[in-house]
């Protein structure tokens, strides 16, 4: 028996792939079509959206603790969250929680260790990247990290909240990401963490100057192993 993993979403196209990877990975686990039971609950972007632009932390942990308990009631054993920006709230959320969380930045962190990486660059919304949830859990795992300049932060925001959570996907941004990675690489980092769960949608260790850190990927990974755990 596999614990049911419950989906605590944001963004759509974000919380869609890693719900799609939970599901076609977990063949290769469980066996042909096979997967751990999953449920996902998500409020409006735009409540959440309404939250983050003023600085509401409370209420962006509330929407979270509302899906909480309903996938709680749902049946689920534990959480994940497909959305890097809106951990700013996991200290609230957690300790008010009715069920365990899987953290998408401790997931990421250990994947680089592993991979003996030691300098991370940080893309995602301005929201996240001018936030500590990476800077807390890579420090912990003795890794350093750069962020992009104010004006790179604007124009990768611009992306993701103009076009990847609608699933639009132009060679433009592909080509900014790719200019704006190179300037990570000039700084001395060896991967970059697509920390914005669209973000891998776009980019890839095909057309990324750097080695990638797949947010979105690694946390439905992370669920499948905690799931499947006797």
């Amino acid at each position: 028996m596999s614990q049911h993993i419950g989906i605590v979403a944001c963004s759509a196209e974000g919380a869609a792939l890693c719900y799609r990877t939970i599901c076609v990975e977990g063949a290769a686990l469980m066996g042909a079509h096979d997967h751990p039971e999953a449920s996902l609950h998500t409020h409006s972007l735009a409540t959440y959206v309404k939250c983050l632009d003023r600085d509401d932390w409370q209420g962006v942990a509330d929407l979270m603790l509302s899906s909480a308990h309903k996938l709680a009631s749902a049946g689920a054993d534990f959480l994940i969250c497909p959305d890097n920006t809106i951990h700013q709230a996991m200290p609230i959320v957690v300790p008010n929680s009715p069920l365990p969380w899987l953290h998408i930045a401790e997931v990421v962190a250990q994947a680089a260790a592993s991979c003996g990486f030691s300098r991370l660059g940080i893309t995602g919304t301005r929201w996240l990247v001018e936030s500590n949830v990476y800077p807390e859990k890579l420090a912990a795992h003795g890794l350093d990290f750069r962020r992009p300049s104010p004006a790179d932060r604007a124009e990768i925001n611009r992306i993701i909240m103009d076009e990847l959570v609608y699933g639009v996907l132009r060679s433009e941004s592909v080509a900014i990401f790719q200019r704006i990675i190179s300037g990570l690489k000039a700084e001395g980092c060896d991967a970059v963490v697509l920390g914005c769960t669209e973000i891998p949608l776009l980019m890839n260790d095909e057309n990324s100057p750097l080695p990638t850190l797949d947010s979105t990927r690694l946390l439905a990974r992370a669920a499948l192993a905690r799931a499947l755990v006797s």
